[in-house]
């Protein structure tokens, strides 16, 4: 009976102490959902920043000799310079993005704008959808079907 209770209570301890590291919770880590490219550059920047404190401080506490300090020194300035560039290149794409994609919906915005206007019936008035070489109203040719699209 005692035997029994004791790897009870051992098989019990095991469970309860494994549990959080095969829940299917946290066996897929923990990465964020909206990772993107420049949120991606801001927290390697700021790790980058971290260890530049972290440099300072443990020089100024005798931790890390003059040569350690000035060659990692140098070598965290040197990654966070070029991520800076990085995020603005990033920043820049974003832009050049955004304006594309206004140029785009104007554009789409024209030829439906123009498209409505070349099979608009000229007897009844009836907007056909595009294309069409006879009003689906009166039946009548419309003069805009006969043009190449482009």
């Amino acid at each position: 009976m005692l035997l029994t209770t004791a790897v009870l209570l051992a098989i019990g301890t095991a469970v309860y102490a494994l549990y959080p590291l095969l829940s299917a919770e946290t066996a897929g880590g923990t990465i964020p959902t909206d990772v993107t490219v420049l949120g991606d550059l801001k927290r390697r920047r700021l790790v980058v920043y971290d260890n530049l404190k972290d440099l300072e401080f443990e020089y100024q506490s005798g931790k890390i000799g003059r040569e350690d300090y000035e060659a990692l020194r140098t070598n965290y300035l040197g990654e966070a310079a070029g991520l800076m560039a990085a995020t603005q290149e990033a920043e820049l794409a974003v832009e050049q993005d955004a304006v594309v994609e206004r140029e785009i919906a104007a554009r789409r915005a024209r030829r439906k704008a123009e498209a409505g206007k070349e099979y608009t019936c000229p007897t009844c008035g009836f907007e056909n959808p595009v294309p069409v070489k006879f009003c689906g109203e009166c039946g009548a040719p419309i003069a805009g079907a006969k043009k190449k699209r482009r």
